[in-house]
């Protein structure tokens, strides 16, 4: 259970002071990126960076562009699998958890929607919240899936006063995911 909390955690951090790898990806007809994976696939726009790394336990990380010199967070979508076999955690309890976790383990978590949705014959569920990290403001979207005994987060983390300039690039990017089971 501790997991669950540090990574939700690390992972919200972890944008700031990244590093990036440059890897070629297939580009789309709208001029994006394509991570082609066995479980999974998901576009990018040309211009954020993919870091695959693994660092604090990412499968991937897409980092936007600084926006500019003094720019310390670089809003990030990343996704992590975690493996839950044999813990008997289904998608309700996974949420359980990660909502008591967001509730207690970071400063002034505030939760401001969650709601189960379903998109290409997989139920997810989608988190907002918002919460103080360091001397970050961050507001975090979230969607999780628990399928075949893994459990799939993949989050969107902005500064709170950058997240309506990142959201519909980030909802894009994030709605572009697709599991591959």
């Amino acid at each position: 259970m501790k997991f669950f909390g540090l990574t939700l955690l690390l992972i919200s951090l972890f944008a700031c002071g990244q590093t990036t790898n440059k890897n070629s990806q297939n580009v789309n007809q709208n001029g994006w990126k394509v991570l082609d994976q066995k479980e999974y696939t998901i576009q990018y726009p040309d211009n954020w960076e993919l870091n695959t790394s693994g660092q604090m336990g990412t499968t991937f990380m897409l980092l936007s562009t600084k926006s500019s010199e003094q720019d310390q967070f670089r809003e990030n979508v990343n996704l992590i699998i975690q493996d839950v076999s044999g813990q008997n955690i289904n998608l309700d309890k996974y949420v359980e958890i990660s909502e008591g976790q967001i509730k207690t383990m970071i400063t002034d978590g505030n939760i401001i929607e969650s709601k189960r949705l379903n998109f290409n014959r997989f139920n997810f569920h989608k988190e907002i919240y918002t919460g103080k990290q360091g001397i970050f403001n961050l507001k975090i979207e979230q969607y999780y899936w628990v399928e075949r005994q893994k459990a799939y987060i993949l989050t969107l983390t902005c500064e709170v006063n950058e997240f309506d300039k990142y959201k519909e690039p980030g909802e894009k990017i994030l709605n572009s995911f697709k599991l591959k089971l």
